[in-house]
């Protein structure tokens, strides 16, 4: 085993505000002193690095839309400059790390997969899927954050590597449920005993908040005091402004998500996909009952009538029958809230995703290179 110091170089497309940014920093955060962390950002960096421990290097590399040679040979010298032990790609945009990382002789790589955009919901364009597949002889393993992409990069990619399925983990101690603690409706000048609900998220079509807003509207028509807050921004925030009816409040990026939480009755993720969500972690944590589609991991973080409810993507009617249900019941909101902190607490600890993370880091910064 190595004694001096891992050195990660984390090479993502940005570091805007995002689940996957979030997890990033997380691990970061909570890194024991056998490692250090830099992250390249292919374009910019963004919101997230804000959460990042003072001192943290972020170098940014203003890659432009498409593929360059010029470019590639560019992150390539970039990341032969920087000596990592271990150079930890993520995602589609990612894989430029991995080509780069071979064309200066740099082995011990690791692919990170967290889910996918509108542009590809499914992870299933065949062109990308041979390309993973061809450049995963040059990935010595891989992390992903639910069962559901496990399952994908072993049967739909054909992953040959061996695969580490990581859940993220959330902060029990940060996020916790309310005590009286009603400082975001006192901010917006919202009734104690109205029903909120909310939504953390990037605004991206990914995440279908039309759905959400149209079923919100429908829960308006029989409890007009229910209020909606939108946390995240994104490049559909003015569509997304454009389509919110009364009673609607956008927040933009906020630092206090975890008070957000507290004011809150009810979560709901409307998404088209998703890894595993750290929103969906944080409202367990928070005491939520979740609302979300049964996509991805969702199913694999909210039980059915236990700790939430889940819904089709897309399903208007659906999303605003289980607000209802919600509204109307606040017995059964608080047990399933209950259960689903429980639930954070016993399976999704901050502590276990870094053991699991750096044990990976370890093994892949001690083997010998690849034949």
């Amino acid at each position: 085993m190595t004694s001096h110091i891992i050195r990660v170089l984390h090479v993502i497309h940005s570091f805007r505000t995002g689940g996957l940014e979030r997890g990033i920093a997380k691990v970061i955060c909570n890194s024991s002193d056998a490692f250090e962390h830099v992250v390249l950002c292919l374009s910019k960096s963004g919101e997230t690095q804000q959460l990042l421990p003072e001192g943290t290097k972020v170098y940014e590399l203003n890659k432009t839309p498409g593929n360059s040679v010029i470019f590639l040979l560019k992150l390539a010298r970039t990341i032969k400059t920087m000596k990592p032990a271990v150079v930890h790609t993520r995602n589609w945009a990612g894989v430029d790390g991995i080509i780069a990382a071979r064309l200066v002789g740099i082995r011990s790589v690791i692919q990170g997969e967290h889910g996918w955009g509108m542009d590809d919901p499914e992870g299933l364009i065949k062109r990308r899927l041979k390309a993973r597949r061809f450049l995963s002889r040059w990935v010595r393993e891989f992390t992903c954050v639910s069962k559901h992409i496990e399952r994908w990069l072993i049967e739909q990619v054909g992953i040959q590597r061996p695969v580490n399925q990581i859940y993220n983990g959330v902060d029990t101690t940060a996020f916790c449920p309310a005590d009286g603690d009603f400082c975001i409706r006192k901010e917006l000048c919202i009734a104690e005993d109205a029903f909120v609900i909310g939504v953390v998220s990037r605004l991206d079509p990914i995440k279908d908040h039309p759905t959400l807003f149209a079923a919100f509207e429908t829960l308006r028509r029989r409890r007009p005091d229910a209020r909606l807050l939108v946390v995240g921004d994104g490049p559909e925030r003015r569509r997304l402004e454009s389509l919110a009816e009364e009673g609607v409040y956008f927040l933009g990026n906020r630092l206090d998500v975890a008070e957000i939480l507290r004011s809150l009755n009810a979560f709901v993720l409307p998404s088209f996909n998703e890894g595993t969500s750290n929103t969906i972690l944080e409202a367990m944590a928070s005491g939520l009952p979740v609302i979300a589609t049964s996509v991805g991991g969702n199913i694999e973080l909210v039980e059915e009538n236990v700790n939430g409810m889940l819904f089709r993507a897309g399903d208007v009617r659906a999303l605003a029958g289980i607000l209802d249900r919600y509204a109307a019941d606040a017995a059964v909101a608080k047990a399933h809230g209950s259960a689903g902190r429980s639930k954070a607490c016993n399976l999704f600890s901050i502590s276990k995703m870094v053991d699991s993370y750096e044990s990976v880091y370890r093994r892949v910064a001690d083997l010998n290179p690849m034949k």
